[in-house]
């Protein structure tokens, strides 16, 4: 059994590694065995934390600084994962940039930023790391992040609930594409986990209604997206599994009234 979700001599990269939810993925797939990259944009700090934990677990990172609206400067990344350790196998894509402005407000400067971090830059970072899948004839795992509001209309979250929608539709698309290229791609699709882009709107009558709409009645931890994220991960674990958006949200897309 240990073999079979084993991450031993796979190598993986975390776009947004060095954020809550992004972090406890990099340390999911560094405590499995896998060579991590910790990418970031604009939390140095954040990066050289998790890379800092995964070495002293025993396991291997590197940081790599990319800005994902910019498919050179994440070529540039990626090479440096090449360069490294020679291989890419699994790509975790988990941008999460977020805006509360109300829909009638939403300028376009505002609407092309949430549309460039989370939904273009996903389609950059998946292409080089398919090429660079494809060059060394692996059987890579691509694990898109998105989101309950993906599904469900929520307030506050307008254009960001829209990019996530589409990157769920891409999932897909890519999912079809690169079925005979020995790469499979999936999302993950997380309910309510407090992190930085929602933690600001997470108000005391906000909460409530959260927790109204979870038949789980609470937030999620962000460990508990370890389990999932490791299964799809995994070659052997998950071998037949691709084009799948799957809830892990306490039961909140499932719930009506």
């Amino acid at each position: 059994m240990d073999d079979l979700f084993s991450l031993k001599d796979k190598t993986a990269a975390v776009i947004g590694g060095s954020g809550v939810l992004g972090g406890a993925m990099v340390q999911a797939l560094a405590k499995a065995g896998a060579k991590t990259a910790v990418f970031y944009s604009g939390n140095p700090e954040g990066a050289e934390s998790q890379k800092a934990e995964v070495e002293k677990n025993g396991g291997q990172a590197i940081i790599c600084k990319a800005d994902v609206r910019s498919e050179e400067s994440l070529k540039k990344a990626f090479q440096n994962i090449e360069e490294t350790w020679g291989r890419l196998d699994i790509l975790v894509n988990a941008p999460g940039v977020n805006s509360t402005t109300p829909v009638m407000e939403i300028s376009e400067e505002e609407w092309d930023r949430i549309m460039d971090i989370n939904l273009k830059g996903v389609f950059f970072a998946s292409r080089i790391a398919a090429d660079i899948m494809m060059r060394n004839n692996t059987h890579g795992s691509i694990i898109n992040i998105s989101s309950a509001s993906s599904e469900i209309p929520l307030s506050k979250v307008f254009t960001y609930s829209i990019s996530k929608a589409g990157m769920n539709n891409m999932t897909k698309f890519l999912a079809r594409e690169w079925a005979d290229k020995n790469i499979r791609v999936n999302a993950l699709l997380p309910g309510f986990f407090p992190a930085e882009q929602n933690r600001k709107i997470l108000t005391k009558e906000r909460t409530e209604a959260i927790f109204n709409h979870t038949p789980m009645n609470r937030f999620g931890e962000p460990d508990e997206l370890a389990g999932a994220l490791i299964w799809l991960a995994s070659e052997k674990a998950s071998s037949f599994v691709t084009g799948a958006i799957i809830p892990v949200d306490g039961g909140f897309t499932s719930m009506t009234i």
